[in-house]
């Protein structure tokens, strides 16, 4: 894969040890990978001292401000979701990055660094297994459900945007790039040149429509198919041929790809690529919980429906719906089946007709403007910072239902409105659905207890909870063993903000034993006890070694002395006279 002007400026920079900072706090580092909208590098925050994933923006989208600001603010709020199955977002912004086409402000965005590959490289390393296939797919629908239930649909799920740990964990990334893209690319064409292939785009993509958490769903049944049959469902030379068989073209079942596929697992790909979003999972909980039986060999319990509507084209032919329109279109509208009446009769009957319309438009709007406002429409009201009640009280009002989801924020307060959804100056229908995004204050994360745990097992729950490890001490204990966590600072308990680090001290496995030799043998005792080692006493006597007799007993001999193995053998000698 070539590399970008901007990938080849910045790594010469890097190689030459003066690597490039962002934002004043993020130096980018090696060269990662490239995709069809960034260039990824392995970066360090200079501020908290944590590795980090840098994804600079492809050059074509820097003098777009449209973009740039829907990109902030795509990026602002996916970087609250924290959760093990998602890459988390820490920052995002723009740069004056040097390119060949000279110095450009590129948007770039700061992520949590993973140890691993994307799905489409693992893929094709590695043959998956059916259930090794299912539970990569139940983990992203996992993600898909705490994104959703946030407000925010990822519009990209592919392979190339979900990781794979070394440990075998899954993690989805990318989530609100694919809409800052897609809200600021007028066709089709233009989007997947940026996001990549079509063949994971919903028919509601494809036709243009407004997405919502299905689409998400749509998606992720065309990457199971992919996982279980090896190949997408629908191949094309173009965007626009793969995106016209999202649309109109059953899919083959992926059994007849793969027989060692069972019914049951076909019966849930199948069901999940219905082209009519009303027709498939609702939920991605839902497609989960169907997934999970199928896996086990038990048929779920789904609708009976067909993934698309049918009609009869002509012939006798049973095609979609859609199919049909598209085929009338490239027919030019279809056949006439019966003769046109005289020209005088027709333009006569258009006329009378355009009259009638535009009486009928001129008095709805100028004669009753206040008896055509529907009865059963509201508008949305600027809801952003009012409180929770405040909020819920003038919903209510309006006769709408109401969803509360809280997410923690930075910059508004507590109990207070983030957004909704439909925004404000949207117009719906008595009854709809309004979901409130409500704050639930600054991210925090309390220091989780200690006790038991590995160094490698607490950075992993730390980690969860959107923390990192800060400073880490080695240290001799006689009783815990090797790597194992034995104080930590800040102490258990404490509140502090996400991404914060937490200074831990990590047990060596050895003691640390004193030099005794001079003291007397039961003030030496008395410092050996407790260190876990297995102490002999050696009694001399002058007539055999030729000692010197004190009548302190004073140590004169002693066979290991500072860091040594937990259990070591220690013996100490002294003259009994």
């Amino acid at each position: 894969m070539s590399a970008s002007a901007e990938e080849v400026n910045m790594s010469e920079d890097a190689g030459a040890g003066n690597s490039r900072v962002l934002a004043g706090r993020y130096a980018i580092g090696e060269f990662i990978g490239q995709g069809g909208m960034a260039t990824v590098y392995r970066g360090t925050d200079i501020k908290l001292g944590r590795q980090v994933a840098i994804k600079v923006m492809k050059s074509e989208l820097s003098n777009d401000e449209s973009f740039r600001s829907r990109f902030r603010q795509e990026a602002q709020s996916a970087s609250r979701m924290a959760h093990p199955t998602v890459v988390r977002v820490f920052d995002a912004g723009d740069d004056l990055i040097q390119t060949a086409e000279g110095a450009k402000r590129l948007p770039f965005i700061v992520m949590e660094y993973v140890e691993g590959t994307n799905l489409r490289q693992f893929i094709e390393e590695n043959e998956l297994s059916q259930t090794e296939a299912a539970r990569i797919v139940e983990s992203v629908l996992t993600a898909l459900e705490y994104s959703h239930r946030a407000g925010i649909v990822h519009r990209d799920i592919k392979p190339a945007n979900i990781m794979i740990t070394k440990s075998g964990q899954v993690k989805v990334m990318d989530f609100g790039i694919a809409r800052a893209v897609s809200e600021t690319s007028s066709t089709l064409q233009q989007t997947t040149a940026i996001l990549g292939t079509a063949a994971y785009f919903s028919p509601e993509q494809a036709k243009g429509e407004s997405v919502d958490a299905r689409t998400d769903l749509y998606s992720t049944a065309v990457l199971l198919y992919e996982l279980l049959a090896r190949e997408v469902p629908f191949r094309g030379d173009t965007a626009v041929a793969v995106a016209y068989q999202h649309v109109s073209e059953r899919p083959t079942p992926p059994s007849e790809r793969n027989p060692e596929i069972p019914p049951e697992l076909d019966r849930v790909v199948l069901y999940g690529l219905g082209k009519d979003r009303a027709r498939r999972f609702q939920t991605a909980a839902e497609f989960r919980d169907a997934l999970s039986i199928a896996a086990s060999g038990k048929m779920p319990d789904l609708p009976t429906h067909d993934t698309q509507n049918t009609v009869l084209f002509s012939g006798g032919e049973e095609v979609s719906e859609s199919d049909l329109a598209l085929r009338q279109l490239a027919e030019g509208g279809g056949s006439r089946t019966q003769s046109r009446p005289p020209v005088m009769w027709t333009w006569a009957a258009i006329l009378t007709i355009a009259a009638i319309v535009i009486a009928v438009v001129f008095w709805l709007v100028n004669l009753v403007p206040n008896e055509i406002s529907p009865s059963n429409v509201r508008e949305i009201p600027e809801l952003t910072n009012k409180t929770r009640a405040e909020a819920v009280e003038i919903l209510t009002e309006l006769d709408l239902e109401i969803i509360q989801v809280e997410q923690t924020d930075e910059k508004v307060a507590e109990d207070h409105v983030i957004s909704s959804d439909p925004e404000a100056g949207t117009t719906v229908n008595i009854g709809e659905e309004v979901t409130l995004l409500i704050s639930s204050g600054p991210v925090q994360a309390v220091v989780p207890d200690f006790a038991g745990q590995s160094q490698a097992k607490y950075t992993a729950t730390l980690e969860d909870l959107g923390l990192t490890v800060g400073k880490v001490t080695s240290k001799d204990d006689p009783v815990a063993p090797a790597d194992r966590v034995i104080s930590i600072s800040p102490e258990v308990g404490s509140k502090i903000p996400s991404g914060g680090a937490v200074s831990v001290t990590v047990a060596t496995g050895k003691v640390d034993i004193p030099d005794v030799i001079g003291q007397a043998l039961d003030t030496a005792q008395n410092a050996l006890s407790g260190l876990g080692l297995d102490l002999t006493i050696d009694a001399q006597m002058t007539s055999v070694t030729g000692c010197v007799f004190n009548e302190q007993l004073l140590i004169s001999g002693q066979t290991l002395v500072g860091s040594n193995p937990q259990g070591s053998q220690l013996t100490l000698s002294y003259c009994a006279g």
